[in-house]
């Protein structure tokens, strides 16, 4: 359908990717301006979840894996317009699945040569699960894949709710990560370090559901392909709003047996997180693509074509020592609470400003 590219996916990307970019640690640092700021509600939200339940921050790397997926339809039917052979458009998906993979590594410090290595990666899970989403949107028509992920949701969730790691210790049940069967597979299966020394929260299995939150993507990306004499931007926009209110419901009901829980990527979570992500891009669908009001998006369209570079960038380069070098002297004449303010809109300035460079020298990092 379109042809252009829909400035609403790159909208939504930056928009995400803003919160690993110093804006979590701009609200956390707004927060504690006030008494007893730093256990507000929304300071709160800027932290992850111990282990079941749902913060803002836990839907980050979701909504991201969500967006890859959302995108795919578009390149997919790009690369037949060109006249690509099924070798060509098969090898990028895995080249593309390999980069993410090597990249996750080098972010893990992989270069500092300290063996046990870790292996498991957040761009090595988005590689992994994008991939077999890929595969299955290439293979599969819609009506299949959506058996298929219903398939891999109820069985996953089936799997890991009754089947817990051999090695367990006593009275560790299976939805524990002493206990959990994710936890085990990596023990026996993932080479070098994990995480969290016996569990590693982008192991092997979560493969399985992740796959699902990019299919969901995919879905999404797939309707609005759909020629606008067939569905309207309108009856579009309130149609993913009530596909969205459907999965959140479900995974809600579903989350009464099954909690929601980021580390083990459970069935519940993909469903109430998912219907989360369609919502969030069916708001700024509208607003983008249907109202036309696009001038707003441009700072974080900025973000968003170049969402791996930033991922990257700032564990490579140190970003808060630049924001400190201009601004430090200047925070430090200000009430310590003040600084810290300052200090946190400083490292968010260094880091769009240096994506701003690469965007006006038309420099994106493409995986």
């Amino acid at each position: 359908m379109e042809k252009k590219r829909l400035l609403s996916i790159d909208t939504l990307r930056g928009m995400d990717m803003l919160l690993i970019m110093g804006l979590s640690t701009l609200i956390v640092s707004i927060c504690r301006l006030f008494p007893g700021g730093a256990d507000f509600w929304l300071a709160r939200q800027m932290s992850h979840v111990d282990w079941n339940g749902l913060a803002i921050m836990d839907m980050v790397f979701p909504v991201f894996l969500f967006i890859a997926g959302l995108s795919y339809p578009f390149s997919y039917a790009s690369q037949v317009e060109k006249g690509r052979t099924s070798w060509q458009i098969h090898r990028k998906i895995f080249v593309r699945c390999l980069a993410l993979i090597a990249l996750g590594i080098v972010y893990n410090g992989f270069f500092n040569l300290r063996f046990p290595q870790r292996y498991a990666s957040v761009l090595g899970r988005i590689g992994l699960a994008w991939m077999f989403a890929a595969l299955l949107y290439v293979h599969c028509r819609p009506k299949a894949r959506i058996v298929i992920a219903t398939a891999l949701l109820v069985g996953y969730g089936l799997l890991i709710t009754f089947v817990g790691a051999p090695d367990a210790p006593a009275g560790a049940g299976p939805l524990t990560q002493d206990g959990c069967l994710n936890g085990w597979i990596d023990r026996l299966l993932l080479p070098g370090r994990r995480y969290n020394g016996n569990f590693d929260p982008e192991g092997l299995l979560g493969v399985i559901p992740a796959t699902v939150t990019a299919m969901l993507g995919m879905f999404t990306g797939e309707f609005i392909r759909l020629p606008e004499e067939k569905y309207s931007g309108g009856k579009k926009t309130l149609l993913m709003l009530g596909a969205a209110v459907v999965l959140i419901a479900i995974g809600l009901l579903w989350s009464l047996s099954l909690p929601l829980n980021k580390n083990l990527w459970t069935s519940t979570f993909v469903l109430v997180v998912g219907g989360i992500s369609v919502a969030l891009y069916a708001v700024v669908y509208y607003v983008v693509e249907v109202k036309g009001r696009q001038k707003w998006t441009f700072p974080f369209r900025v973000i968003g074509l170049n969402s791996i570079t930033i991922y990257m960038q700032q564990q490579i380069v140190p970003m808060r020592e630049i924001s400190s070098f201009f601004l430090g002297g200047t925070a430090a004449l200000l009430p310590e609470a003040w600084g810290a303010v300052l200090l946190a809109v400083g490292y968010i300035a260094v880091c769009w400003l240096l994506l701003y460079f690469l965007w006006k020298k038309k420099v994106f990092l493409k995986v």
